[in-house]
């Protein structure tokens, strides 16, 4: 699969044409604009959410598009949600053709094979109409606590297809003139653990997009006829501005290799169907977890314009670690944004690039991968692209950072039988870089996720977090310290529950840099009530019991120089 975003030529030519003239401080205005709008947008997603992963942990994200699916402006948020709109919006606009679309219209998707990446992220999209004619998209994307699937939570650490990760939607229209269609209401609440939280954060993802169709339209009305232009404006500045910062260094080709956690399952939690080899892999482990898993990328950098390859990446596997094509514009996205950082956050920084994703690949799945965990392969191929483009300047660059934030989905009954979920996202450490030691305790690169603050935890499950702390020592020593990671310990005080965990860098920790030591690895145990310890590998499901510790220790980022 080969995609670039850039227009054909004599289209590009007739747009720079046509905003050359255009005022740069009109320019600096609408866009500031344009992102207050997108901000406002994810304040409301947060302020309104049901699910503590949004409105505490902030899996969730908000951004405006133009009505031929180019993104004009995005929240200051998850970067692993709003790169993966844009294939989501380009697959609505697939199946609701713009003279279908009507004031009032919501439409939703999760699938990842029509522009989505997991299930439980699905993506709202409403139009914004200004007399009669579509000037722009409002969209809003959040992590959903439970759509369905074989474990709770939606993220089942053995699944070999998606048929078992949950409800799968291809785009759909949720509402029409502002009202939600029953069918499809009751469809999602009865394949829902949770469907209260469900259709309440569908709710508050309603309200964002609302609140920015309002607010796009008073602009657009405002601006008149300087609008659209404006915003064509807006996306060739930010391409400018990456051709110019790409323009400055050196042509060459850059490659660099990686590789997930080669362990599986603890022996024992998973049931023998999750059995099975990957695809075109030579082995996999008993439990249907690949071994040596890897993302390939070579970086061809000619002039003001760069090519990505994917190829040599891992056949497509028999567990959820296959990420699709949305999912890996995510990373591309964010690296194609370090190039160029005071450049609009728009669709502009995508085309002075084009990259390819081999069909069949980890990072292009075919139909019916799993892909629950898309998040430690989407990880992994962001820090390869930067190990790849540091070789272009290594003195420069920063270590790796740890790797993926642990991402562990709860769902269990108290004493008394009354049901309660959860997900957590724990971080980790950044790598040190030429400037100073790396930040501490951080979701880095596509991730901006938090930490759920202890008290809500324990305000919804009978459990008690009773450590919570920096991770000492656990960053690559150097002339400047990776980042440490963190270390947090759960108690179930009463019942029991089933326990998704997804984690990284169990194997080995973050490489250094310039003779930078490498970061501690992560590591999870639990200590049983009657003392027996389980070490859990990094991607596995248990059943945790009232008595028992549950101790996550998350990967410390890599050091840069010589200690």
């Amino acid at each position: 699969m080969t995609t670039s975003d850039a227009l054909p030529s004599d289209r590009a030519a007739d747009l720079r044409a046509m905003t050359a003239s255009i005022d740069p401080a009109f320019l600096e205005i609408l866009r500031m604009q344009l992102e207050g709008i997108a901000d406002r947008m994810q304040d409301a997603l947060v302020r309104s959410a049901i699910s503590s992963i949004a409105r505490e942990g902030m899996d969730c994200a908000a951004a405006i598009f133009l009505p031929d699916g180019r993104v004009i402006a995005q929240a200051r948020s998850l970067p692993l949600l709003l790169g993966s709109m844009i294939p989501a919006v380009v697959g609505i606009l697939k199946a609701f053709p713009i003279d279908d679309m009507r004031d009032g219209d919501a439409l939703l998707m999760n699938d990842p094979w029509s522009g989505g990446t997991h299930l439980p992220d699905m993506v709202m999209v409403r139009p914004v109409m200004l007399d009669g004619a579509l000037v722009a998209l409002t969209a809003a994307t959040l992590h959903h606590q439970d759509i369905g699937g074989s474990t709770p939570g939606s993220l089942p650490p053995d699944a070999t297809d998606v048929f078992v990760e949950g409800l799968r939607l291809p785009p759909v229209r949720w509402r029409r003139n502002g009202h939600i269609d029953p069918g499809l209401r009751t469809v999602l609440s009865a394949n829902s653990r949770t469907p209260d939280n469900l259709l309440g954060d569908l709710e508050a993802q309603w309200a964002a997009i609302s609140l920015g169709e309002r607010q796009v339209q008073e602009l657009a009305r405002a601006q008149g006829a300087a609008f659209a232009p404006g915003c064509d404006a807006l996306i060739l500045q930010a391409e400018r501005m990456t051709r110019d910062a790409l323009a400055a260094l050196l042509d060459g080709v850059f490659a660099h290799a990686d590789r997930l956690d080669a362990r599986g399952n603890t022996p024992g939690t998973l049931p023998a169907h999750a059995a099975g080899s990957a695809p075109g892999d030579a082995s996999s482990n008993a439990l249907g977890h690949p071994l040596g898993v890897t993302v390939h990328v070579t970086l061809t950098k000619t002039g003001d314009r760069l090519h990505i390859d994917f190829t040599g990446s891992s056949a497509q596997a028999a567990a959820p670690i296959n990420a699709p094509p949305a999912a890996v514009l995510a990373a591309v996205f964010f690296f194609m944004r370090t190039l160029a950082p005071d450049a609009p956050s728009n669709q502009g920084c995508l085309l002075a690039a084009d990259w390819l994703l081999p069909d069949g690949s980890i990072v292009n799945p075919r139909f019916p991968a799993a892909v629950n965990a898309r998040t430690a392969t989407v990880k992994l191929a962001c820090n390869t692209l930067l190990a790849a483009w540091a070789k272009a300047d290594p003195v420069h660059a920063s270590a790796p950072h740890s790797g993926v934030a642990v991402v562990m989905a709860v769902g269990g009954k108290d004493a008394a039988g009354r049901p309660y979920f959860f997900t957590e996202i724990i971080a980790g450490g950044a790598g040190a870089g030429p400037a100073g030691p790396g930040a501490s305790g951080i979701s880095t690169d596509v991730g901006n996720g938090k930490n759920l603050p202890v008290e809500m935890l324990e305000s919804q499950a009978p459990l008690r977090l009773e450590t919570y702390r920096r991770r000492r020592g656990s960053g690559g020593a150097g002339r400047h310290a990776g980042g440490d990671g963190v270390v947090r310990s759960y108690l179930l005080l009463e019942g029991e529950a089933t326990v998704s965990y997804r984690g990284e860098r169990h194997d080995a920790g973050a490489p250094g840099a310039q003779g930078g030591a490498a970061g501690a690895p992560s590591r999870a145990q639990v200590v049983r009530r009657d003392g027996s310890i389980e070490p859990l590998a990094s991607k596995t499901r248990f059943i945790w019991r009232a008595g028992d510790r549950l101790t996550i220790e998350t990967a410390g980022g890599g050091g840069w120089g010589a200690p």
